[in-house]
């Protein structure tokens, strides 16, 4: 259901999460390297989360990027709503081109509740949240604030 862009930026983003500060922030290539993606390929990411002020970042010496208190508040959708758009929601399970309520493939009416309540938690769970779970739930030493 999601695309491999958006698998690698949600890692990414609570990577940076559990990992930098205001005050501490972390280059690309080192995301990269640490959670094994192309770094071209985060790089470009990266760039474009900056861009829809998901992340932040700083250019310069001790730059790269960062969380704000306001990027910690963004959703997990939002990310996947940047990279790939809100339109992959919508598509068809089965991936027909026509796939609704009137005409609905085999799974519709099984997928669409499931659906509607990822989507739900998708929009509602901050990436603070979802950071600070991921830290927990893997043992991780990281900063959070």
């Amino acid at each position: 259901m999601l695309s491999k862009s958006s698998k690698y930026a949600i890692r990414a983003v609570l990577y940076i999460a559990n990992n930098t500060s205001e005050k501490k922030k972390i280059g690309s290539k080192e995301v990269a390297e640490t959670l094994e993606i192309p770094a071209p390929f985060l790089a470009k990411t990266l760039q474009e989360l900056t861009k829809a002020e998901i992340i932040s970042s700083m250019k310069g010496p001790n730059g790269g990027f960062y969380l704000t208190d306001k990027n910690e508040q963004k959703s997990l959708f939002d990310i996947i709503d940047c990279i790939d758009n809100a339109h992959k929601f919508e598509e068809c399970f089965l991936g027909q081109l026509e796939c609704n309520d009137d005409k609905p493939c085999v799974v519709h009416h099984i997928y669409k509740p499931f659906k509607i309540e990822l989507i739900e938690n998708l929009k509602t769970k901050s990436i603070l949240e979802m950071a600070k779970e991921y830290a927990k739930n893997n043992n991780l030493n990281a900063i959070i604030r």
